[in-house]
Parts: structure tokens; sequence; C-alpha cells
């Protein structure tokens, strides 16, 4: 008989006596392992690798576009703990005197806390009205077949092409009409401003949702139907749960909105009813201008938006991919 020599495969052994050849069953060795490494993972010095020089002007970029974003805020926080003759001299970075003064003095100098109440009454009426509004109307278009579906589809996509000043004058003329005419003051309420701020933020909130509910299979609104529940059934016990990044995408979109919103907010409003934007041109006199309250009150007032887009951030990601998508 002639002798036979079995050759073990890549990863395996070969026994000594030439009859059989065994397998390596060590982890992370073997063909298939050896695939995925080659797969997962590129070696510095892998001709796929990219360039040294790409390497650092990535890193150089993006630390001077850290420090572009950072410096105005390094500045309103240093200027926040200065007396006021620091800040009315030469700007310096580190205090002469650190003190917590300003931020006591910025509840006394304006009614800041009313601005603040406005503030977060109109926002958070903005906001809800704007989510359920959303919510409904994008269901009914992405669901539903009806006459002018697409007219009005493009009509409240095309509403984002014009500036907001467009709309100034005529909703003033409505508001001051409407009062007239039915003795409802509407002009100066906080409900004038609620109103206002639904004209640009609704249209693409419902845009961006209608994108969102497209991306959820019909066979839950289905499954839904046929376990014994109406269309209103179905959209809050099953599409609502599962487009929830959507919807606090489009919560965080129509609150930063009306948080921050200056130009309505001055023609809309009275002493009573100014929002928290427009509260803060209070700290500027005619003979002086408080300078470092004025940063103080800025901080104070960024405060509910940073917490809410750090609480909020992935559902906010999540839900803008996907109506960006669709």
């Amino acid at each position: 008989m002639s002798e036979t020599t079995a050759t073990a495969p890549a990863g395996g052994t070969a026994d000594d006596t030439g009859g059989t050849a065994t397998l390596d069953r060590r982890p992370g060795t073997g063909p298939a392992a050896a695939g995925v490494r080659a797969v997962k993972g590129v070696r510095p010095g892998s001709p796929s690798a990219p360039p040294v020089s790409f390497i650092w002007t990535r890193r150089i970029v993006l630390t001077l576009l850290t420090l572009f974003a950072a410096t105005p805020l390094l500045v309103m926080v240093s200027s926040s703990l200065k007396p006021l003759q620091d800040v009315s001299d030469r700007f310096r970075w580190i205090p002469s005197e650190l003190t917590l003064s300003p931020y006591v003095d910025i509840w006394s100098t304006v009614p800041l806390a009313d601005y603040f109440l406005n503030s977060l009454i109109v926002a958070g009426a903005a906001t809800g009205c704007s989510v359920v509004i959303a919510t409904f109307a994008a269901y009914a278009v992405s669901r539903y077949r009806f006459r002018g579906k697409r007219l009005f589809t493009v009509t409240i996509l095309s509403t984002q092409m014009f500036p907001g000043i467009l709309f100034l004058l005529p909703l003033f003329l409505i508001f001051v009409n409407l009062g007239n005419a039915t003795g409802i003051a509407l002009y100066g309420s906080r409900g004038a401003l609620i109103i206002t701020y639904l004209t640009f933020t609704l249209p693409f909130s419902i845009w961006m949702l209608i994108g969102y509910f497209d991306s959820i299979p019909r066979d839950l609104d289905e499954a839904a139907l046929t376990d014994g529940c109406g269309p209103l059934g179905a959209l809050l016990r099953v599409v609502v749960p599962a487009a929830v990044p959507g919807i606090v995408a489009v919560a965080v979109y129509s609150f930063m909105t009306a948080w921050g919103e200056v130009l309505f907010a001055s023609v809309m409003t009275n002493e009573t009813t100014r929002t928290l934007a427009i509260g803060l041109q209070g700290y500027a006199t005619q003979t002086q201008v408080y300078w470092n309250q004025v940063m103080a009150a800025s901080l104070v007032a960024s405060v509910p938006i940073v917490a809410g887009f750090l609480l909020l951030q992935r559902y906010l990601v999540t839900g803008l991919t996907a109506g960006a998508v669709k």
C-alpha cells in the first residue's frame, strides 16, 4: 500500500502520523475568523487606510471649529462672573474679581421671572398644539387617499420658502380686526403669540411627521384594526408609540423656535406678556448697559434648551434622520 499524508487546511494542524488532520478550534483562528478580521478592521499601514495628512487635517479642522463654537460661550461665562466695572473696561479673559451678584441681580433689575413664565407658557402651548395637530394631519396624509392630497403636501412645504417677516403685517392686521369685531383682545396676548408661532412651526412639523409615518409599516395598522381597534385607536395605541422619535423631534423643533423667537414677540406682546427673548432688552437703559447681567440672564435663558436637547438628543437624531430620508 502507498503511504498517504493529509495536509491540514488553513487554521488547522496535521497529525504527526500523517493519517488525519484536525482543525484548530481555538477562538479567533481559522479561515472564517481571518476573513472577519480582514473585513472589520484595516491595519494602519495597509493601502486602504487614510493618509496621515488627512488624519491630522481633520484633527486641526475639528479643533478650530470647536474653538470657534466655544469662544462665545467662554466670553459669556467670564463676563457673567465679573463686576460691572470690569465688563465696561477692556475685556480680560480672567476676571479680576469673581462674583455671583449678576446672577442674583438679574431677577430684580427686570421682572425676569415673569418673562420666564411667559416664555414657558407660550413655548409649551405652541409645542403641544403643534405636536397634536401635526400628528393627526400627518397620519391622515400618510395612511389615506383623498382629493387634493398632493396639493396639500406641496402647499405646507411651500410655506417654508417665505421669510417670516412677510407674515408680520398680515397677522397684525388680522388680530387687530378680530379684536375690534369680536371684542376679544388678541393683540398683545399670549394666545395671539401662540397662534403666530403655529403658522410657521406647524407646516414643517406636518411635513416631517408624514415622512416618519411613511416609514412605519402599514401592517401594524391592519393588525390593530383586526384586533378590534378603530382608526383612532390604531393611531394612539400602535402608531404613536412607534413614532416617538419623530414626535420628539417635532416637539424639540417647535419649542426651540418659540423659545428664542424675537421678531413676532417684539410686536405681538406688551409689558405683561413680554417673553424672555424680548425681556433681555431691559438690561440696557439710556445711561447704562448691564453687560454682566445680560450675559448671566442669557445663560439662564439657555438652560431649558440645553437640558432638553441633551435629554432628547437620541430621539431627535433618529426622528430627523427618518423624516429626511422619506
